[in-house]
């Protein structure tokens, strides 16, 4: 069967809505694009830990620090989910995060920016998990098996995760006015980064239409990006916060809100690497990755050892 045919088919079962599995024919293109938006998406959840790690010693109470570390231990549990799908296509992990400590992956440019009130963790978990539900959730239905089935889980926790930022920016609210304050210099600062979070506009994004015509992805970016403001601006009213956008407007033909235009020489410069905290966020990964060699050294030598005794039992039986 030639490459044509195979090609054929694999579109024929793209276009029927069935699930492709790792041992099943794909393009390289496709192995390709799978891997580096799984890598990519893996990358974020471990990098996106260290924002939040910060207010760990600093949360206002014991739930406060009881949720925030329960977060924090999702986050870590997404990303190994989302490592093991990548492996799943021959990606080896080893060079997944060789290539987050050099620089050559990319991760969410919103982890790029400082945490620095305690109330920038509930514009994490309202704005940067609530742009991340509306991404992932149609990821349940992408055509890859395995990344589809991984993030049924991931996206019932980023649920949650949503529901505790607002709920913190909620009581912020309602507290004194230094803290309706502080809620508001959060979200200023937060907003625009979590417009950016969807990518590039369509015209500008190299990966969109092939992801959309093998149905890794099921929405473009800016088909994303309206449903996260038109969600998000009802849910500002409700806390009585103003979002920093004075082009922000009803649209009564498109039914719509209209908005600004967004910073792309920003989005660009800090995915280049010249954000706020990019250096200081790959310096904790790659100090972590070291730390932790020991650990993986044994754990190695565990599973060699074990194997090993299995062998010689079943040699004596």
């Amino acid at each position: 069967m030639t490459i044509l045919n195979l090609e054929e088919q694999f579109m024929n079962r793209i276009a029927a809505d069935e699930k492709i599995e790792p041992k099943d024919w794909m393009p390289d293109k496709y192995r390709k694009t799978l891997i580096r938006q799984i890598a990519q998406h893996a990358h974020s959840e471990i990098v996106g830990m260290l924002p939040e790690a910060n207010y760990i010693s600093r949360a206002p109470s014991l739930r406060r620090k009881a949720a925030l570390l329960a977060k924090i231990q999702d986050e870590a549990g997404h990303g190994l989910y989302l490592y093991c799908a990548a492996e799943t296509l021959g990606a080896e992990r080893d060079t997944l995060m060789d290539e987050l400590h050099t620089g050559k992956a990319k991760y969410s440019s919103i982890f790029n920016y400082p945490t620095l009130t305690w109330a920038d963790m509930g514009a994490i978990g309202w704005l940067v998990d609530g742009a991340a539900i509306l991404n992932q959730v149609p990821l349940c239905k992408c055509s890859f098996g395995p990344y589809a089935r991984a993030m049924v889980r991931v996206c019932k926790e980023e649920s949650f995760h949503q529901r505790q930022g607002f709920e913190i920016l909620l009581t912020l609210c309602n507290g004194t006015a230094e803290q309706k304050q502080m809620a508001q210099d959060s979200l200023n600062r937060w907003w625009w980064p979590s417009m950016m979070m969807f990518g590039p506009n369509d015209a500008d994004s190299p990966n969109s239409e092939y992801s959309m015509k093998t149905k890794i992805k099921r929405f473009s970016n800016d088909e994303l990006r309206q449903r996260f403001m038109d969600a998000t601006k009802p849910q500002a009213d409700i806390l009585g916060l103003t979002i920093p956008d004075p082009d922000l407007k009803w649209n009564e033909v498109t039914g719509h809100w209209d908005y600004g235009e967004i910073n792309w020489e920003e989005f660009n410069n800090v995915v280049q690497g010249n954000g706020p905290c990019n250096k200081l966020r790959v310096k904790a990964r790659k100090e972590a990755w070291d730390n932790g060699k020991w650990v993986r050294e044994a754990a190695t030598a565990y599973a060699a050892k074990r194997e090993q005794r299995k062998s010689e039992t079943k040699q004596v039986a």
